[in-house]
């Protein structure tokens, strides 16, 4: 994993925040954060200490990794700031998302909300527009994220979205394949993955 990991220094990690999430989806969340210390890949994520969110920053922060979280202001309260961790505070959600896109190499997308659906669909906008490359992956348990892709293929069916489109990311159920997937993922794509959007969006 180790050659591969050098194209890939930094994951940005999607998931929900919720306090009542699925205990299996925090537990996943936890090992893809365990995986990315492991592997000596940064995580960037929302800064929030609870659902998926803290848990993916806390077992990476616990495993040795390092962790940078992203969080607006108005959010240091709903979301509960994870404070053993960096953590920048920005003045909006537009400037959370365009750092977290900048300072990352790599996409996992884990359950989450209506805020997880609208960071992920800018990501997918942004690579139909080919502002980037950089490697997208779903974790997606018993189907989770189906419906999202449904609805895609749904557009594309009725010539809305471009075919290739579906073809910009890869859906796993097993979240021990997940971290494997972005790497290889990294390596077709070549060193040049990363367009620096930064002034056209």
């Amino acid at each position: 994993m180790s050659d591969l990991s050098s194209q890939v220094r930094t994951v940005c990690v999607y998931c929900g925040s919720s306090a009542v999430a699925d205990a299996g989806f925090v537990e996943a969340a936890a090992v893809l954060g365990r995986d990315l210390a492991e592997a000596k890949i940064r995580l960037v994520y929302g800064g929030g200490g609870t659902g998926l969110m803290g848990a993916v920053a806390r077992a990476a922060h616990e495993a040795g990794g390092k962790v940078l979280g992203i969080m607006p202001e108005f959010l240091r309260q709903p979301e509960g700031l994870y404070e053993a961790v960096e953590t920048v505070v920005v003045g909006s959600m537009h400037t959370r998302k365009l750092m977290m896109f900048e300072e990352s190499d790599a996409f996992v997308v884990l359950p989450g909300g209506v805020g997880t659906l609208e960071e992920i669909v800018e990501l997918l906008s942004w690579r139909r527009l080919e502002l980037h490359r950089k490697p997208i992956v779903f974790y997606n348990p018993g189907g989770f994220w189906k419906p999202l892709f449904d609805l895609l293929q749904h557009t594309v069916d009725l010539g809305l979205t471009p075919p290739a489109v579906m073809d910009t990311w890869q859906a796993l159920e097993a979240i021990g394949d997940v971290l494997p997937a972005v790497l290889a993922m990294a390596a077709q794509e070549g060193p040049h993955i990363d367009l620096r959007i930064h002034a056209r969006v």
